[in-house]
């Protein structure tokens, strides 16, 4: 774990010593604010517990965009720049080599998500919101940005340059999301499969509206899971290329 939290520290670094992370997170607050201001506040439904909803539901198309930009660097740039060579040198393990840099980037989100905590707590403040629903909202927004960075991480690793990236990891984010399209136009038991994977439709909008099930927490972690564990091999493969 010592070389994995290593590397998580070194890419940590890079992205606060370049302009990438800082335009990322300063459109994802423009944004995030627009949308709160115009479409919360401004809404017809004033209610404290929508206006919540809907922030985390603005914040989570903004996260998946995000964890897209944040992810296409993780491995893509080592390959890109020929110091993929050194890192399959040294005496790393590749599956330290993608956890290291899939944890920098989920840290670096959730430190952007932390900068809009003061968007529900002005709703607390002037409503009725519990603390609970709001934890709730973050803790969806964090695993799906788990999720989306997963797939970004794999992404990165079957690509060969950063455009490329973000293709791929794009491409794959879109697909996962709009497998509640293809649950809608086939019979059972292929629709409830197809909406199962969805990364959005089914198991997003219980943590908007404050409740947590275990079934969408699991969900979130084994696609986590699958997505490093696939781009871990993809790595092995390249390494004895």
């Amino acid at each position: 774990m010592t070389a994995t939290w290593l590397i998580a520290r070194r890419e940590l670094a890079a992205y606060l010593r370049t302009w990438t992370g800082y335009i990322v997170v300063a459109l994802v607050l423009l944004i995030v604010g627009l949308l709160f201001n115009v479409g919360a506040l401004g809404g017809p439904d004033k209610r404290s517990a929508e206006v919540i909803r809907r922030f985390f539901e603005y914040c989570g198309g903004l996260v998946m965009i995000a964890s897209v930009l944040l992810s296409m660097r993780l491995i893509a740039e080592e390959r890109q720049t020929g110091t993929i060579v050194l890192l399959s040198s040294s005496p790393i393990k590749d599956h330290e080599i993608v956890l290291g840099k899939f944890l920098s980037a989920l840290i670096f989100l959730s430190i952007m998500l932390a900068l809009t905590a003061f968007m529900p707590l002005l709703v607390m403040v002037n409503g009725k919101v519990s603390i609970g629903h709001v934890a709730s909202g973050y803790l969806g927004l964090v695993l799906l940005g788990s999720g989306a960075l997963a797939i970004g991480t794999l992404g990165s690793a079957l690509a060969k340059s950063q455009v490329l990236a973000v293709i791929i990891s794009g491409a794959m984010v879109t697909a996962m999301v709009i497998m509640w399209l293809v649950a809608a136009v086939t019979d059972r038991p292929l629709n409830d499969v197809a909406l199962s994977l969805a990364l959005w439709q089914r198991h997003q909008p219980p943590f908007q509206m404050g409740v947590v099930h275990l079934r969408d927490v699991v969900y979130y972690l084994a696609l986590t899971y699958f997505c490093l564990f696939t781009a871990t091999r993809v790595l092995e493969a390249r390494r004895w290329r």
